[in-house]
Formats: C-alpha cells, sequence, structure tokens
C-alpha cells in the first residue's frame, strides 16, 4: 500500500511543480532546498513532506 499524503502538500508541491519543473530533480535534498527557496513555508515537516512528494513524482516522471 502507498503513503496517503495530505491535499494541501499535493496541492502546493503540484503548483511548485506546474511553474518550477525543470528546477526540480530526483535528489531529495537539492528539492529541499527549493521548495524554501520557492515557498513561504516554515515548519520543518510539511517542508520535507512537500519536498519527498515532489521527489517522488520526479522519480516516477524519469522512469517513463
Amino acid at each position: 500500500m502507498g503513503n496517503i499524503r495530505q491535499t494541501s502538500i499535493k496541492r502546493i508541491a503540484l503548483r511548485l511543480l506546474e511553474n518550477h519543473r525543470d528546477n526540480f530533480t530526483t535528489d531529495f535534498d537539492e528539492n529541499k532546498n527549493l521548495v524554501t527557496k520557492y515557498t513561504t513555508i516554515e515548519g520543518k515537516v510539511i517542508r520535507n513532506r512537500v519536498a519527498g512528494y515532489i521527489t517522488r513524482k520526479m522519480t516516477h516522471v524519469h522512469q517513463e
């Protein structure tokens, strides 16, 4: 079974991918820094969840 993510995390991540897809990679640490750069998210947990979701999406894109 997969992980269930909050709708708000998915919404933020998908909006970031719409606007900045070329900048994100399959590297979680790099994506963490980019999420901090492009958003005003202050919480570490939310930032990490958004970065993790983006990393997962980018990994699936590269496998196809």
